[in-house]
């Protein structure tokens, strides 16, 4: 099997490290959206937080309603700034002694640094895991299946919570977090977490080997695969979706990863300014470029053109398997859904569906 690296196709990526493809990006594509494979995600940052007072320390520095986090519940969390701009972006994994935070690439430092910055008292402990523990990710409708027969771990659906229009009247959004995914241990100490586009594993660096030994029959998938997948299904990635200027609202954060009715959280008054008033500056749109002009997907942070004024840019672009060439962008909220936008050298439509 030909293993092609992120590297030697993009030596400036900050996915480094971990194989763009297996020789066959889309048949590698088709299987992620047809069935399941395995994609090598271990270029992740990991950050473990164990500590008797986690959950509520969270809880008060996170956008997330995180007090009453149990074992084996996993969710989504954002650190936004004083302005609510957004910092960083968490997936959360809680498995009743620590709870794993697994973020971009070249995030956790950031994002430890912060939260050692805030422990004053509390009883936490944050330390980097990157080289303790590594995420891969069972893609694709057949994941679920594949977990509960070759790992014997079964997962509930995940469950997100729907975001409430203006002025929701208090106690309309649960005090639990707004995205609940299933948590599951198995193997040498590995947690399985179901989310939407499938099952992450969390697996300890030096168990790797005999934990997905049981996967080896399933196909592997490059990332180029993956990413393909997460922008046909609109889900943002923070640095690619986001710039120095985002708030949640604008890049589809809200909904998995934003509580809207929890204590004060740095950030939180223009979350809610801008909820109840309904107007975020900007919106992310799934764009079709025509690839008629040019067969290369543009480069993340091109702007999108009206009428010759820059009105967004875009995130990440891929060509799918069905689809075509596809981005995932951020343009402004005034923009018509059937306005005539230009990329590089490609038209683009905004798709509505």
């Amino acid at each position: 099997m030909t293993t092609v690296l992120i590297e030697e196709l993009e030596p400036a990526s900050a996915d480094a490290g971990v194989p763009a493809h297996y020789g066959d990006p889309m048949r590698e594509q088709r299987t992620l959206d047809t069935a399941v494979g395995l994609v090598d995600r271990s270029n992740r940052d990991v950050l473990a937080v164990p500590g008797e007072e986690r959950a509520s320390w969270l809880h008060t520095l996170t956008t997330q309603h995180l007090s009453d986090l149990r074992a084996e519940q996993g969710t989504e969390l954002l650190v936004l700034s004083p302005h609510g701009h957004v910092e960083q972006h968490a997936l959360v994994a809680e498995d009743g002694a620590t709870a794993w935070l697994d973020t971009e690439p070249g995030s956790g430092a950031g994002l430890l640094r912060y939260l050692e910055m805030m422990r004053f008292f509390t009883k936490v402990e944050p330390r980097d895991a990157g080289a303790e523990v590594a995420v891969w990710s069972l893609v694709g409708p057949q994941a679920v299946a594949t977990v509960r027969d070759r790992l014997g771990v079964a997962l509930a659906e995940p469950r997100i919570f729907e975001v409430p229009g203006p002025k929701f009247a208090a106690g309309a959004v649960p005090p639990e977090p707004t995205a609940l995914y299933d948590v599951q241990p198995f193997g040498a100490g590995a947690l399985a977490r179901r989310v939407p586009l499938g099952v992450d594993l969390l697996v300890p660096r030096a168990a790797l080997d005999d934990v997905l030994a049981p996967l080896a029959a399933v196909p592997r998938a490059g990332l180029w695969a993956y990413e393909a997948v997460r922008v046909a299904h609109r889900v943002p990635r923070l640095g690619w979706e986001t710039d120095h200027r985002t708030i949640p609202s604008e890049a589809g954060f809200v909904a998995p990863a934003v509580h809207l009715d929890k204590g004060c959280y740095r950030g939180q008054e223009t979350i809610a300014r801008v909820h109840h008033l309904g107007k975020p500056p900007r919106r992310l749109v799934l764009l079709h470029l025509d690839g008629i002009a040019t067969d290369q997907p543009p480069a993340q942070g091109t702007p999108v053109l009206l009428d010759g004024r820059a009105v967004g840019f875009v995130g990440t672009a891929v060509r799918h398997h069905e689809l075509g060439m596809i981005a995932l962008a951020v343009v402004k909220r005034n923009v018509a859904d059937d306005a005539s936008l230009l990329v590089g050298e490609s038209a683009a439509a905004i798709d509505v569906s």
